[in-house]
């Protein structure tokens, strides 16, 4: 019997070799086919299709770019080549032989179209949904669709809930032998805020377990994990992460390497190109992360000001109700503190920049961010007086207590030194100064529009580029005084960043003195 792959003859007519092209892709698998490819012939397909490869008794959804006989590296018409992404994914296609056909239909796409018409998503759908997601079926564009649909307060809670569960269910889920396990997020929103690669050493200095798995930047200049990354290894898998926390009490690491939600991390590749983080989708990517990790209790910082994330005391009171009621629905207790969000905390923005700014707090330096210092101090001090760590009122001063004396710094470098040795960021190569047009004083920075100047120049993906702030709200300046400065790699993307620069009027708003 002919199976569905086999012409009259009984020839394998769609059987291609797979052919690994060595192209970056990120995350999206994408395969190539030559246009005069049989298979393209005989199935009509067209460059940007979505098609299906199967060998062995394994599948995987792709998306296709057609190329021309001479193309990459003169790609033969019976191979099909595959992307770095899709080679991960496929595993090197077992035995050899590939098939390619049309997917079938992507049916939980029909909820995503009702929920931009309107209707809201049951509980059902949206496992549905995120299945589907898990699974490589949707394309940029579908996803693109389901990130919208989900945007702009359309979520009520029981949607949010139910795509929480959904992205757990999807993912590796830790358990931990400690009664308390405790963790620590930003919801982001403004630059630097690097607390967490304090908070942690000081807390598991303390023998108190904080497992802690972070994310890259989405929309930001960094993220946890990029700037940890810049300092020892973030990419460890589950054996070795229980390994650093049973030694140390504590880890930094990134949380797509564990595999904890691996939907949230297919939606950020999406959501960083769109600038799109919408309430319900943040809230299901933090819980959803939390639970995974086994944690029994989060402290969520939400920053308020008027170019943070979140613009007002009522929208960060909301979103606070709104995490606490999703984590007591999925077993954790969520703790909110909503902190000052007008200005960045620290002086980097980027990751070596702000790695740099905390390893001068961790070592007590005399030149280390007062502002960022504190409010890890702050922070810290909440988590302790949770965990019973510290007495009501007194887990600030037990922190500070922890930084002063270098329990922290020496945690820090045990734990670096556990997930594969301690390093010192990077510096780039190109730098430029703004200085400031006249005598004044400091009266609002435009966290947004610095975030971009630091992204322009190249980071996250250029660990040293970046955004140095050296004027803060308040501070009196002279004219021709620095007022900021950008790094960047390569001068192209310093040239990049600083065009942008100068044609934003109020990056740094000067009040006359």
């Amino acid at each position: 019997m002919k199976n569905q792959f086999q012409d009259a003859a009984g020839t394998d007519a769609h059987a291609l070799r797979p052919r690994r092209l060595g192209i970056d892709t990120y995350q999206e698998p994408v395969v190539y086919l030559r246009e005069d490819s049989h298979v393209c012939k005989s199935e009509g397909f067209e460059s940007l299709s979505r098609v299906e490869l199967r060998w062995d008794d394994k599948h995987m959804v792709a998306t296709l770019n057609v190329v021309t006989p001479k193309g990459f590296g003169a790609l033969a018409a019976d191979e099909v080549g595959l992307s770095e992404a899709a080679w991960r994914m496929s595993g090197g296609c077992g035995s050899g032989t590939v098939h390619l056909a049309h997917p079938a239909p992507v049916e939980s796409f029909a909820q995503v179209r009702a929920k931009i018409f309107g209707h809201a998503f049951s509980a059902n759908a949206l496992r549905d949904i995120v299945s589907d997601i898990r699974a490589g079926h949707y394309s940029t564009v579908e996803l693109a669709s389901f990130l919208t649909a989900c945007a702009g307060g359309s979520m009520g809670i029981a949607e949010t809930v139910a795509l929480t569960q959904a992205m757990v269910a999807e993912g590796t889920r830790l358990r931990w032998p400690q009664q308390r396990v405790l963790d620590k997020h930003c919801i982001g929103g403004i630059p630097g805020n690097r607390t967490t690669l304090i908070v942690v050493p000081i807390v598991a200095a303390l023998g108190l377990t904080i497992p802690k798995t972070s994310s890259r930047a989405i929309t930001s200049p960094s993220g946890t994990a990029d700037t940890m990354e810049t300092l020892a290894p973030v990419s460890l898998d589950v054996a070795s992460m229980r390994k650093v926390v049973e030694a140390e009490g504590g880890c930094i690491i990134w949380g797509g390497s564990v595999n904890l939600s691996p939907v949230d991390d297919i939606l950020i590749r999406v959501e960083r190109p769109l600038d799109l983080d919408s309430e319900a989708q943040m809230i299901a990517s933090v819980i959803s992360k939390k639970v995974a990790a086994g944690s029994t209790y989060a402290l969520i910082d939400i920053p308020v000001g008027p170019t943070a994330k979140i613009r007002s005391e009522a929208a960060a009171n909301t979103l606070a109700a709104h995490l606490v009621e999703v984590g007591r629905t999925l077993g954790l207790d969520v703790e909110v503190a909503i902190t000052d969000g007008t200005q960045p905390v620290g002086r980097g923005i980027g990751p070596a920049l702000e790695a740099r700014d905390v390893l001068a707090v961790l070592r007590n330096e005399p030149q280390a961010p007062a502002d960022l210092r504190e409010r890890a101090l702050d922070l810290a001090g909440r988590i302790l007086e949770h965990a019973g760590g510290a007495a009501p009122g007194h887990g600030t001063a037990l922190a500070r207590a922890v930084l002063d004396d270098g329990r922290a710094w020496r945690k820090f470098q045990a734990i670096a030194l556990a997930q594969g040795g301690l390093r010192e960021p990077v510096v780039a190569r190109q730098y430029h100064v703004i200085e400031a047009d006249a005598a004044g004083t400091v009266a609002r920075i435009d966290n947004r529009r610095l975030a971009r100047i630091a992204k322009l120049a190249g980071a996250p993906r250029a660990p040293g580029a970046g955004v140095d702030l050296l004027a803060a709200v308040g501070s009196c300046v002279q004219a021709r005084q620095p007022l900021y400065a950008v790094h960047a790699e390569s001068p192209g993307e310093l040239a990049y960043a600083l065009d942008y620069a100068r044609r934003q009027a109020g990056v740094i708003e000067m009040a006359p003195t």
